[in-house]
């Protein structure tokens, strides 16, 4: 049972990363492979918190989200100036800068022996410990997102990430500021990643550089793009196929070191699969290829 929940709990955190990240890709159109960086930044921030100051679990939240944000717009700003496959090699360049910065800034991070000891979250007085307290906590978020990201793409902000996907030069006659909306979406999905990060964090009760790596924001991506890009439910179905389906290989009676990589096989082989059948996903409206 306790492996039972702490795969809805691990479903519950990867739904908050793809319904962040598909509001960037899928609903802007801004192909990102940042965003285990922005993950990992939320992680770390709300990490230093609670060792060093003791911050709560919700302020923790909030100050993990505004850094996300703020590093969000240093990223977004420069970035988006430029288009599709120089963008993707710009986030591509702050992926691998923050991962480094994690990886070898040991007076803050603890370099690649990570931070030990976070404490559990309190809320209200009450100490989240028990998995069935984790999995309430991590559902109550991810929910709160999906909701979050549902009334952003249904408004008329959504319209016009949609029009600015479809056509930017359009969307640019018709007055939009197209620079503005972009990093708004930026911005918002890095913080509600740093938000996952910090459940992450306060979970696992200890982060490293490796939980932050390009091959994560990869991942990210790949559950975006199997579950459906421009699709919140898409976003869910594909966090929960990825993150379970996987899992599955350990009653198969694999070593761990070969179950790794047929997780990793397996991966690439669906998104092989989707991009040459249906580049949509499952349940999207928006195809990642060109022409």
């Amino acid at each position: 049972m306790d492996y039972f929940l702490h795969v809805l709990i691990l479903i519950a955190i990867y739904t908050i990363l793809s319904v962040s990240l598909n509001l960037i890709s899928g609903y802007a159109g801004l192909l990102s492979v940042a965003h285990a960086a922005l993950y990992g930044v939320g992680a770390y921030i709300a990490a230093l918190l609670a060792l060093h100051f003791h911050t709560g679990f919700l302020l923790g939240v909030v100050c993990a989200a505004a850094g996300a944000g703020l590093i969000s717009v240093i990223v977004a700003a420069p970035s988006l100036r430029i288009h599709d496959d120089y963008f993707v090699l710009a986030t591509f360049a702050f992926q691998v800068i923050a991962f480094s910065v994690m990886n070898n800034w040991i007076n803050v991070t603890g370099g690649p022996m990570g931070l030990p000891g976070i404490p559990q979250p309190e809320i209200f007085g009450i100490t989240i410990s028990s998995q069935w307290q984790f999995l309430i906590l991590t559902s109550t978020f991810a929910a709160a997102a999906v909701l979050l990201v549902r009334r952003l793409v249904n408004s008329p902000f959504g319209r016009t990430l949609k029009a600015i996907r479809e056509d930017e030069v359009f969307a640019q006659a018709l007055g939009k500021n197209v620079m503005r909306c972009k990093i708004q979406a930026f911005v918002i999905g890095g913080a509600l990643a740093a938000v996952a990060g910090t459940l992450y964090a306060h979970y696992i009760t200890f982060i490293d550089p490796t939980s932050f790596t390009v091959m994560e924001s990869i991942f990210i991506l790949a559950i975006v793009i199997v579950g459906g890009s421009g699709s919140i439910a898409g976003s869910v179905v594909g966090a929960v196929l990825l993150v379970a389906l996987p899992e599955a290989l350990r009653f198969l009676g694999m070593p761990s070191s070969v179950a790794a990589n047929m997780r990793q096989i397996l991966y690439g082989a669906l998104l092989v699969v989707m991009m040459m059948f249906r580049p949509q996903g499952l349940l999207g409206e928006y195809a990642f290829r060109k022409g």
